[in-house]
């Protein structure tokens, strides 16, 4: 999918291709022939390789089903194998609070894992046998919950395993640890950590004492990124990576959009929606499916055709094609009046978010106001808000939560890493975001265009595996030439292996229009960025860097080096010494 095919939300969606060749009967020309065999194999090739897909997503669905864990209420220990990262930190942090002994180990450390050793959990950096045994080897885990990141051969899983201690992966603990709530599992291809985490905090403002686990820092969660409570309400970011949402049995799930990520597990954009429409299914009957129908992708599943012309749009309402999904209400959002909910009258705020006029079924209802930027993020607040009306409109009177909606709503500042002011320093402000896939950059960049629309906007991007970067250097090429200077970086890749014949040069190379240039050293893009900045440190411009690998300490560096050479600049000169804002 190209960026302007997965950003501009268009109504229609895109059904997928279906090749039924047959070799005629005739003699043909020996290159017809040739033209027609190829497409065969081609066609051949994508259905065995959706027969795999299908045949793997089923495999983790009867593990997750049949594995039987011991009772989660007496206290047991449990290691977590990967615990740096941001989604299995969160679980292990919401072990704790739920009464288990908790030890977790990790290559390197992260800043998840400073939160972890506050909670007392036993963090080890690297991974030996050592650190799933206690008591010199007489005691161990009575489980082990693995990463998705983590290969088979890790030494730590193979000793469990040779000791008998069951080892589960990420999916499977998310299935346990959820089964007995009510699930509200927020799903899609971007876009779901900022839901989930906008949906907790209004929840639990308007008093849901519930329970939430997001893959990113929610600096107003007092757990970082978890928030455990005693209601029957979990809210859960529902990852697609590796098949991990699958085990989940949800009374409510949420769907951003859908679109080719995660390449290194999904072939193609029709793979993601196969494993998207089997996630569907597993809605619990009498439940809700919330989803944004200005997604091409997303708004596909709905279609069990998979196939065909748009369905038609009647009196402002959309309707809902021939669906497999059954048993549960479905519901659209977007920015289009086609949607159930939607927003219109969207315009920037004082508060450097956004302002938008709340709808359903054409009629308005309220004024909203975020201080997060961006049409996204206008986008993540209308799923939230029909998420909440689907969960307690049979409890409480529509205009109280609207009410209740309006007056939270303005209150949440976001998410760590998702377009967070790092500092500011003369007329330099520094910016960082995750964004590590084209429709990800496109819409940051938009969002950095609303909030600093006079500043030069200077981005600096770190590719995310090369996978990514081989299968969608063209379209990250067009989402960075938004800005008026690209920076690219070495590609940032710990979970890949073998030689690749992409590289960071190669994707500078495509971006036609604005300066771009190719620094592999994140060092050395510093000292450059600093050395530019100096110049003429009252230019008004606006760094922005961007990428899910390290490249989030560059900021705070450049901050640093920006502020020690004009220190030196103002001694010399015997000037004030300048003001330097943090975050």
């Amino acid at each position: 999918m190209s960026v302007p095919d997965s950003c501009t939300f268009q109504a229609n969606f895109l059904g997928e291709v279906k090749i039924d060749v047959r070799l005629p009967k005739c003699k043909a020309p020996s290159r017809r022939k040739k033209a027609v065999f190829e497409k065969w194999i081609l066609a051949s090739q994508k259905e065995r390789h959706s027969l795999l897909l299908t045949a793997q997503a089923r495999k983790r669905e009867e593990e997750c089903k049949f594995v039987k864990l011991k009772n989660p209420n007496q206290k047991q220990w449990i290691h977590f194998v990967g615990v740096g990262g941001c989604g299995l930190s969160a679980l292990a942090l919401l072990a704790v609070k739920q009464g288990f002994e908790v030890s977790g180990s990790d290559i390197r450390w992260s800043s998840f894992m400073d939160g972890l050793e506050q909670a007392g959990v036993r963090l080890h950096v690297g991974h030996s046998m050592s650190n799933v045994e206690s008591n010199n080897g007489l005691r161990f885990p009575n489980a082990i919950v693995v990463s998705s990141a983590i290969p088979q051969d890790n030494v730590e899983i193979l000793h469990a395993k040779s000791m008998g201690i069951p080892v589960y992966k990420r999916d499977y603990w998310l299935a346990k640890i959820t089964e007995h709530h009510k699930l509200i599992a927020v799903s899609g291809s971007h876009g779901k950590s900022t839901t989930a985490g906008l949906l907790a905090y209004v929840l639990k403002a308007m008093g849901d004492d519930l329970t939430a686990v997001v893959g990113a820092h929610v600096p107003q969660f007092p757990g970082r990124n978890i928030v455990s409570g005693d209601s029957q309400h979990f809210v859960l970011e529902a990852d697609e990576y590796d098949y991990c949402f699958l085990g989940l049995s949800p009374y409510i799930a949420v769907v951003t959009n859908v679109d080719w990520e995660h390449v290194d597990i999904f072939q193609d954009e029709v793979s993601v929606k196969t494993v998207f429409r089997r996630f569907l299914r597993k809605i619990r009957r009498g439940g809700h499916l919330v989803i944004c129908g200005d997604s091409l992708g997303a708004y596909s599943l709905l279609d069990c055709r998979s196939e065909g012309p748009e369905p038609e749009h009647l009196s402002g309402a959309r309707s809902i094609p021939s669906s497999d999904i059954v048993g549960c209400n479905i519901i659209t959002y977007g920015i289009s009046s086609t949607n159930e909910w939607h927003a219109s009258s969207i315009c920037p705020n004082s508060k450097g978010g956004s302002d938008y006029i709340l709808c359903h079924r054409g009629q308005p209802l309220a004024k909203i106001s975020l201080q997060i930027p961006g049409v996204h993020n206008v986008l993540n607040s209308i799923a939230a808000i029909a998420t909440i009306m689907a969960l307690l409109h049979d409890q409480r009177q529509i205009n109280e939560l609207i009410n209740s909606l309006t007056l939270h709503l303005p209150n949440f500042i976001g998410l760590s890493r998702r377009f967070e002011m790092i500092g500011k320093i003369h007329g330099c402000h520094i910016y960082d975001d995750y964004a590590h896939h084209p429709t990800e950059v496109y819409m940051v960049l938009q969002a950095a265009r609303q909030r600093f629309p006079m500043k030069r906007l200077v981005v600096v991007f770190q590719p995310h595996t090369y996978s990514r970067l081989a299968a969608l250097k063209d379209d990250f090429a067009q989402a960075l030439s938004n800005a008026d200077h690209i920076v690219v970086t070495a590609v940032y890749s710990v979970r890949e292996v073998g030689n690749w014949n992409v590289s960071g040069k190669d994707l500078t190379d495509s971006i036609i229009g604005p300066l771009s240039e190719y620094i592999p050293a994140l060092e050395d893009v510093i000292d450059k960025l600093a050395l530019e900045i100096s110049k003429d440190p009252l230019r008004q411009i606006l760094i922005l860097t961007l990428g899910a690998g390290d490249i989030n300490t560059v900021g705070p560096k450049l901050l640093h080096e920006l502020q020690k050479r004009s220190c030196r600049v103002n001694s010399k000169h015997k000037l004030p010494i300048p003001a330097l804002i943090l975050a």
